[in-house]
């Protein structure tokens, strides 16, 4: 499908039904849904050098554990995220500003909790974005997944006028090597979600394929075109050039449900591993898809539809 025609499926696939008896998730639930989708990805087994169920993937410094206790952590920055934006009821400079001191409040309670190691600070800025979007405007657009894209971006567009000069490995990897990074992502509307995340994973589950594998492939397809700073950082265009390449081959194999493309993802796997390489951005963002499908599917009983994978 072309980008636009895959923006109009995810659209009919996840907009809220016409009920004027909706309930909207209120600030907590929407913080929980945050958390949820960060526990989800960080748990979703196997994921090339990624954490995951099997151990650390590409990194000394971080598993499982740090990575679910981080995510909890989090979930009273996000609901503080959730209140901002709903108090101040539209995209401003002074809420992109207020977003800005709330979450770097939120990433010093993840170094905390995880010794110093940086486990979620991209999905903070990413999912954070996207629980502030989600907080604002009425029932009728509220859970439609490209209007809080759109929102999140509206937000996004606006400076950080008390932002410190930023020395993070991603935004080193963005200047040297002349890409978009998360600031762009968010900026455009997370196309990487949107066009290519949730209708990816839409597909998968309705061409049957298990929920796990659904969300595997869904990951596959985010990195086969993001230039993902983690992997810049890490390894240079090397790095992300295995692991675009990579992708793709896993996709083309018939995606991770397939034999031929479990061959292929632990082919993947090991080429990361030998750079020591991992698609830390695109993880961020499957995160983000995993938000946006759960709270589009936010039933009229105010509960989101969980999946057992």
């Amino acid at each position: 499908m072309a980008p636009a025609v895959l923006l109009k499926h995810v659209e009919s696939s996840t907009a809220p039904t016409n009920n004027p008896k909706r309930n909207l998730p209120t600030d907590a639930q929407l913080a929980h849904y945050a958390v949820t989708a960060l526990i989800e990805e960080a748990e979703l087994t196997p994921k090339p050098a990624l954490v995951d169920r099997r151990g650390s993937g590409a990194h000394r410094d971080l598993d499982l554990k740090i990575m679910l206790r981080s995510a909890r952590t989090l979930e009273p920055a996000f609901a503080a995220l959730a209140r901002a934006a709903r108090r101040r009821g539209k995209p401003s400079a002074l809420l992109r500003t207020e977003l800005a001191q709330i979450g770097r409040a939120g990433e010093r309670e993840m170094l905390r909790a995880t010794g110093g190691s940086n486990a979620h600070r991209g999905a903070i800025w990413i999912v954070g974005l996207l629980v502030a979007g989600a907080s604002i405007s009425d029932a009728a657009t509220r859970l439609n997944a490209s209007a809080i894209c759109w929102r999140a971006a509206q937000i996004a567009c606006f400076p950080d006028r008390f932002a410190a000069p930023t020395d993070s490995h991603g935004e080193r990897a963005r200047q040297r090597y002349h890409v978009g990074g998360a600031r762009r992502e968010a900026q455009e509307g997370f196309p990487h979600v949107i066009e290519t995340g949730l209708p990816a994973l839409i597909a998968a589950r309705e061409r049957g394929i298990a929920e796990e594998a659904a969300r595997v492939d869904a990951l596959l397809s985010i990195m086969a075109s993001l230039d993902d700073t983690c992997l810049l950082h890490r390894a240079g265009l090397p790095g992300l050039h295995a692991g675009q390449h990579g992708a793709r081959r896993v996709l083309q194999a018939g995606g991770s449900s397939t034999r031929e493309g479990r061959n292929a993802l632990a082919a993947l796997e090991r080429e990361l591993l030998s750079l020591n390489a991992s698609p830390g951005g695109a993880a961020d963002l499957l995160a983000a898809t995993l938000f946006l499908d759960m709270l589009t599917r936010h039933d009229a009983g105010g509960s989101p539809v969980t999946w057992n994978i």
